[in-house]
């Protein structure tokens, strides 16, 4: 179990989180279209980008920050997952013009944060996590964000899939 905070103060965060060298299990999700989608529909690299909120100015920030970058990578998709409502998804995209981030729903059967263990147990929020994962869905990068208010490490995120 990785500790984490919000604002200083501990959440709990059940389970053993992923590593580099694990394989990131397949999950379901939808899109914010509500299309359904798997992991295993997507080759290549991919970031996936997990954040409580679209709602929040740090997931905002860490979603745009991603959907910029995109254009500057060649193969590789970048994936934001939350447990906010696809609706909610698509309407923030729209307002946003976020359009080079996949953006995934994991609210209706919550399988992504069950196969990963990122449920924060009091906020019942998914904790903000970066995982970088290579063709064959196996963990090459992994940031757990210690503090869910602050960003993640951007320049060490896409400084390691460029090296890839």
């Amino acid at each position: 179990m990785k500790k984490i905070t919000l604002e200083g103060n501990p959440l709990t965060v059940s389970g053993e989180q992923l590593n580099v060298g694990d394989k990131m299990p397949d999950f379901n999700s939808l899109t914010k279209d509500l299309a359904p989608w798997s992991l295993k529909d997507i080759t290549g690299i991919k970031v996936l980008s997990v954040v409580p909120s679209l709602d929040t100015g740090t997931c905002q920030l860490q979603t745009k920050r991603f959907n910029d970058e995109v254009s500057k990578i060649n193969n590789v998709t970048i994936i934001t997952i939350s447990l906010d409502l696809p609706f909610a998804q698509a309407r923030w995209c729209a307002a946003e013009g976020v359009d080079k981030v996949i953006i995934l729903s994991d609210y209706q059967d919550r399988e992504f944060a069950k196969k990963t263990n990122l449920l924060i147990d009091e906020l019942k929020l998914l904790s903000r996590t970066v995982f970088v994962l290579d063709n064959e869905n196996i963990v090459k990068y992994v940031e757990y964000v210690e503090e869910v208010s602050k960003e993640p490490n951007y320049t060490a995120v896409l400084d390691f899939v460029k090296s890839l």
